[in-house]
């Protein structure tokens, strides 16, 4: 495939600012053992896409150590491979400050842009949980001669969208209005996965156009403004999807991943489309006698001497005797005490519930432990 592929591992770190305060979203924790990442550098790679430049400006040491070479990516290459860029220059006119938009990315990347030799790129946020085939995107954009196709949910199993773009079209599939807000609120509009491909050329012409003119919005600035001047087009993509706009979507994507089996096949078990993510040599997890776990996804090397019910655990955990976790997701190497009792609490890596603590949220809005707290 004649593309190459750019992620964007910051721009939406203040959806979930409860587990961004140490890491980029595109290093978030997800579903047992991935991180938000995976789902991004996956959907390239099983589309033959193997030049991969992730763009990062800050908080980004527990991404590298993901991504490290590539090994487990595939992208281990003496030719293309996958490059953590952090910001070459400043964009225009900021004063120094780093960027939050996705065209101040690219501007601040653009020796790397005007470097690329492929035809195409293909431009993807990691705040959407998906697998899809992106050559099918990439036939779409190429067969109807259009400047940029949008990635959108096209069968409806889409989970989250509290804060998404959206895209109003005609019969014929063109873009003719761009909103940004809550998907509920938009019925007739198709959701945006924060996909988008287009070609390396134009890319590099709006990048250079936009850090004359000041331009810092990709969506807004390019894309709205150029509404009648490009050919924009949506390319309506099948199979389950999750946006992660916030804490509560994010909770939300775990929990429904619990319950909807098919949806977990349609991420998961996809024969030429796997998931990759960094291998870990992990013990298998051990149950004792007085355990008691129901409906719930347990990764390796967890230690489980009480009650999970309808929960996630990553990694390591280790739940203590008479505990009680309903309703939760506990991230990595996390320690929870005897006799304690977590619901609807998200709990990030290394944290520490003493014993007989009661902690709850509810699930709109779950209770969230930060990373490496005692509590």
């Amino acid at each position: 495939m004649n593309a190459a592929g750019i992620i964007f591992s910051n721009i939406h770190d203040r959806n979930i600012a409860e587990l961004t305060r140490t890491r980029t979203v595109a290093s978030v924790p997800f579903l047992c053992r991935y991180r938000l990442v995976d789902f991004a550098l996956s959907n390239m790679v099983n589309s033959d896409i193997w030049n991969i430049g992730v763009i990062t400006h800050s908080n980004y040491h527990s991404l590298m150590e993901h991504i490290g070479s590539g090994k487990d990516f595939d992208l281990a290459r003496r030719s293309g491979g996958v490059k953590v860029l952090p910001p070459y220059i400043t964009a225009f006119g900021s004063k120094g400050k780093l960027y939050n938009t996705r065209l101040e990315a690219l501007i601040g990347v653009y020796p790397y842009i005007s470097s690329i030799k492929e035809e195409l790129v293909v431009l993807s946020d990691c705040d959407t949980v998906c697998n899809i085939d992106m050559r099918e995107l990439i036939s779409e954009h190429l067969a109807t001669g259009a400047d940029i196709t949008v990635a959108v949910s096209g069968n409806g199993r889409h989970i989250g969208g509290s804060n998404a773009t959206l895209f109003r079209t005609d019969s014929g599939g063109a873009v003719t209005d761009i909103l940004e807000g809550n998907a509920a609120d938009v019925p007739d509009a198709d959701l945006g996965l924060n996909i988008m491909v287009l070609s390396s050329g134009l890319l590099s012409y709006l990048v250079s156009d936009a850090a004359a003119h000041g331009y810092t919005s990709f969506i807004k600035d390019i894309m709205i403004r150029g509404l009648h001047r490009y050919n924009i087009r949506v390319c309506r993509m099948s199979g389950y999807s999750a946006s992660i706009g916030s804490l509560s979507d994010y909770y939300t994507a775990n929990m429904e991943l619990i319950r909807d089996k098919g949806a977990r096949d349609e991420l998961f078990l996809l024969s030429d489309r796997p998931v990759y993510t960094k291998r870990r040599n992990s013990p298998p997890t051990s149950y004792t006698k007085e355990s008691n776990v129901c409906r719930s996804l347990i990764a390796d090397g967890c230690v489980i001497r009480g009650t999970v019910e309808n929960s996630v655990l990553f990694r390591g955990v280790t739940v203590g005797e008479g505990a009680v976790i309903r309703n939760s997701i506990i991230m990595q190497d996390c320690i929870i005490g005897d006799n304690s009792s977590l619901d609807y609490v998200i709990c990030d890596k290394n944290a520490v519930i003493r014993d007989g603590r009661r902690l709850s949220g509810c699930e709109g809005t779950p209770f969230c432990i930060t990373k490496g707290h005692l509590v």
